[in-house]
């Protein structure tokens, strides 16, 4: 059972990071973040990049890599949503 665990994880981190794809490639090239919360996407930037320094400090590479993987697409999220707020879409 123990060697089960880690693969949990690396599935669930895999899930979870690739589920801000669709977000990102709706948002970069159409500009398509009206219906998003900039809050929303500051927290949860916010909150991934806390995560990897939670992961660092236990030295969990899957943590890491996940919410590294996370916070560079909900911070790209969060970058074209500001672009937006500017241009006023």
């Amino acid at each position: 059972m123990q060697n089960i665990v880690p693969w949990i994880g690396v599935c669930a981190a895999v899930l979870t990071s690739l589920s801000y794809i669709p977000q990102v490639r709706k948002a970069w090239p159409r500009g398509s973040t009206a219906d998003l919360s900039l809050q929303m996407l500051i927290a949860l930037t916010a909150g991934l990049l806390l995560w990897i320094g939670y992961g660092l400090l236990k030295s969990d590479w899957v943590i890491v890599a996940a919410n590294s993987v996370g916070a560079i697409l909900s911070g790209s999220v969060l970058i074209f949503k500001v672009r937006d707020m500017r241009s006023g879409k």
